[in-house]
C-alpha cells in the first residue's frame, strides 16, 4: 500500500489536533462551573479570611480602646472609709457596703462600693468615681482591649470560613440536582434505543 493510500500517511493524528490542550469532552458545564466556583472559595479563604479577621480585629481593638481613653479620663481614684463593717462569711465574693469620703472640693460624699467580707468599719478602701463623684466599676482595661480583638478577628474569621462551606455545600446541592435531572433526561433519550437492541 501506498503511503498516499495509507490512512497513516500523515501520521497517527494528535489529540491536540482535535481539542484543545487539557480539553475534555466529557465535562459537563456543572464540571467546569464546579472547577471555577472552587478555585473562587479557595481566593477567599487565602486572601479573604484573613483580611477579614484582621480589620473585624482592629475595629474591635480601636472601639474598645476609645472606650478605655474615654473613661480613663472621666474615672478617677479616691480614698474611702466604711462607715460599717462588713461581715465575714465563708465566701469570696465582694458586698456593697457604705462607704464616705471627700472630694476634692472639700465635700464630703457617700456612696454604696464592693468591699471584701471582714472589713471593719472605718477601714479605708480605694474606690472608683466618676466626674459627679459617684461611685462606679474600674475603667476598662488595654487587656479587655486586646481581648476584644483577638475575639472578633477569631469570630470574623469563623464566619468567613463558615460561609465558604456552606456556599460550597449548597453550590454543590444545586449543581448536583441540576446533574441528576440531565442524567435523567439523558436516560429518557437512550433507554428505548438501549432495550431495542435486546428486543432483536
Amino acid at each position: 500500500m501506498s503511503a498516499q493510500g495509507s490512512p497513516y500517511a500523515s501520521g497517527p493524528s494528535r489529540r491536540g489536533d482535535h481539542a484543545h490542550k487539557g480539553a475534555n469532552s466529557l465535562r459537563r458545564t456543572s464540571d467546569r462551573f464546579e472547577c471555577w466556583f472552587r478555585r473562587v472559595l479557595m481566593v477567599v479563604l487565602v486572601l479573604g479570611l484573613p483580611a477579614a479577621a484582621v480589620s473585624a480585629g482592629l475595629t474591635a481593638y480601636e472601639a474598645s480602646m476609645g472606650t478605655v481613653r474615654a473613661q480613663a479620663a472621666e474615672r478617677h481614684q479616691v480614698t474611702a472609709r466604711l462607715t460599717a463593717g462588713v461581715q465575714s462569711d465563708e465566701g469570696w465574693a465582694k458586698r456593697p457596703a457604705q462607704v464616705r469620703w471627700t472630694d476634692t472640693h472639700g465635700v464630703v460624699r457617700t456612696g454604696a462600693a464592693l468591699v471584701k467580707p471582714g472589713t471593719p468599719k472605718g477601714a479605708t478602701v480605694r474606690v472608683w468615681v466618676t466626674r459627679e463623684e459617684t461611685v462606679t466599676s474600674p475603667p476598662t482595661s488595654t487587656l479587655n482591649a486586646t481581648s476584644s480583638g483577638w475575639m472578633v478577628g477569631a469570630m470574623a474569621a469563623f464566619g468567613v470560613a463558615a460561609g465558604s462551606c456552606a456556599a460550597w455545600a449548597g453550590m454543590r446541592l444545586i449543581v448536583d440536582r441540576r446533574r441528576y435531572a440531565q442524567w435523567d433526561a439523558e436516560w429518557d433519550l437512550v433507554e428505548p434505543q438501549w432495550s431495542a437492541r435486546f428486543r432483536r
